[in-house]
């Protein structure tokens, strides 16, 4: 997410631009890491209910955030934003569901995926208050 105001200079504005895409590409990294987990859920009722769930949620945040820098405003802004967030609380319960069912054998991954969601989440729930405090600003 490109949190830093652009600078005057025309390198700072090329490194902007840059960095404007980081949050998605990590949105999307994490989506396909999630695709990764569904696939290794065993082929039975509680894993393909939790499969079809997790592909849900765990996908849905990079194409609302890529929503969110289409807002037509800064409270549809912050909107789609919230949404991004509760999809990311949301694969986190099913990423831990998984963990204390044992559900797959790379504990380590998910592990690892447990922690990007927790990072996804802060930088979310950060943005929206900064979102939501410089609407009352304007």
């Amino acid at each position: 997410m490109n949190i830093e105001y652009p600078m005057s200079n025309v390198n700072a504005k090329k490194e902007n631009k840059s960095r404007k895409y980081d949050l998605e590409e990590r949105l999307i990294n994490f989506a396909v890491r999630v695709i990764n987990i569904v696939e290794a859920l065993p082929n039975t009722r509680s894993g393909n209910h939790i499969a079809g769930q997790l592909t849900r949620c765990g996908t849905a945040a990079a194409p609302n955030y890529g929503e969110a820098q289409s807002a037509e405003s800064r409270k549809d802004f912050i909107h789609k934003m919230k949404i991004a967030l509760k999809e990311l609380r949301e694969t986190k319960v099913w990423l831990k569901i998984i963990q204390c069912k044992n559900l797959i054998k790379t504990e380590e991954e998910l592990k690892a995926l447990i922690g990007e969601c927790d990072e996804l989440i802060s930088i979310f729930f950060t943005s929206i208050k900064t979102a939501q405090k410089n609407k009352k600003v304007d």
